[in-house]
């Protein structure tokens, strides 16, 4: 039995950050029936070159597992069978700008009218309230606008655009308040309202940066290196576009990779005796003579072998891998974290599953691939909420299951 099964969410989400947020709870255990229209799916059932890409992965990624509806919410049958379906679940979950499901009736005073105790989480760029409440935004926008993109780059180069990144941790926030508002209600019988604002996500992750700049202090960009270790970095390795990443955190460490560095007679005149690095302060106030070195070294090696070599004396240490070396992972194979899911034409596909596990009994991740559009009506609208076929007939004709 999974942790959040006989939970059942109406999911009115659409892009990343929200979808996410219904994704993880499907895999989690919970019934998510994701309502679209032919009129307007979501923007990600459909290539989308404004995000870089032109096939649909990104919907596999935050749809599988999920039931598919279709309900036309410009009609007010389409409202008032929405609404069907709110009342026989336990969360409503919406990403529009703040006001639009008020319009269409679907407010959480609309809902709670329909089940008291009904969980309405709402995704948006500020929040609910508040005087920016009304600003449109998306991925890149959350970062910039939250500091995180301002503390990202390095400190010659302008900030760095924050794309599925933040969606997917505002999703991961949202899945965590939600999960909350259950506990809740399951000790008070309660119901709530749970807003997510993915700009103060973004400014809850600057963390330390927030203080300093409180204090008085301006924090900077520094790139990949680091306040207090060095060497701390990605280094060029052999071969094109091939990368290791090395973060060294003790004077134990170093000398370690000095040797190593040493035996090979990469370094004329003994890096490991050189006192411009011997104590971490002293290799963070000459990182600019460090660096070169240590990137002459990694370049004449491959990523792996450096890597492997590095984790054995105790280095932290590993190649920048690409994404099909990922997907291709055995071990994120063997735990479960790339799987294969079957989609409805019958074809097995990999698929991201939830990155995390619970004990044997409590299994979750993805059990289904994406739906189509509609798929699952005969289950939700047939068992759910007791649907003849002539009314499922007249709604069809009239456009508001479409």
């Amino acid at each position: 039995m999974k942790p959040l099964a006989g939970i059942r969410i109406a999911d009115f989400t659409v892009h990343n950050a929200g979808p996410f947020c219904t994704h993880l709870l499907s895999q989690l255990g919970a019934e998510v029936v994701k309502i679209e229209s032919a009129m307007r799916p979501d923007a990600f059932r459909k290539p989308h070159p404004v995000y870089g890409r032109m096939g649909p992965a990104t919907f596999d990624q935050v749809a599988s597992t999920k039931l598919s509806v279709r309900i036309n919410l410009k009609k007010p049958e389409g409202v008032a069978l929405a609404k069907r379906l709110v009342a026989v679940s336990d969360i409503a979950a919406e990403s529009f700008r703040p006001g639009v499901i008020g319009r269409l009736g679907l407010g959480f005073e609309d809902l709670k009218a329909v089940k008291q105790d009904i969980i309405m989480l709402c995704v948006s760029s500020s929040g609910q309230s508040g005087p920016d409440r009304h600003f449109a935004g998306y991925a890149p926008l959350f970062g910039a606008w939250g500091g995180l993109g301002e503390m990202t780059g390095y400190a010659d180069g302008p900030p760095v655009e924050m794309r599925h990144v933040m969606d997917h941790t505002v999703g991961m926030n949202s899945a965590v308040a939600v999960m909350a508002a259950l506990q809740r209600r399951r000790i008070t019988g309660a119901g709530g309202l749970v807003d997510v604002s993915a700009r103060e996500v973004a400014s809850s992750l600057l963390g330390e940066a927030l203080l300093m700049a409180a204090a008085g202090e301006e924090p900077r960009r520094i790139g990949n290196a680091h306040l207090s270790h060095a060497p701390h970095g990605v280094y060029p390795a052999q071969g094109e576009d091939r990368w290791v990443s090395i973060a060294v955190t003790t004077d134990a460490e170093w000398q370690a990779l000095a040797a190593l560095i040493d035996e090979d007679g990469a370094f004329a005149g003994g890096l490991a005796t050189d006192a411009r690095f011997l104590k971490a302060a002293d290799r963070n106030a000459n990182r600019a003579a460090l660096e070169p070195i240590l990137s002459a070294w990694t370049a004449t090696r491959p990523a792996d072998d450096t890597s492997e070599l590095l984790q054995g004396l105790g280095v932290a240490a590993h190649s920048s891998w690409t994404t099909p070396e990922i997907a291709a992972d055995p071990h994120l194979r063997a735990r479960g974290a790339i799987c294969e899911v079957q989609e409805p034409d019958g074809k097995h596909r990999a698929a991201v599953g939830v990155p995390m596990r619970l004990s044997k009994g409590a299994e979750i991740g993805i059990h289904r691939g994406t739906p189509k559009l509609g798929e699952d009506e005969d289950y939700v609208y047939g068992e759910l909420l007791g649907l003849g076929r002539d009314e499922r007939t007249a709604l069809e004709d009239a456009e508001v299951i479409y």
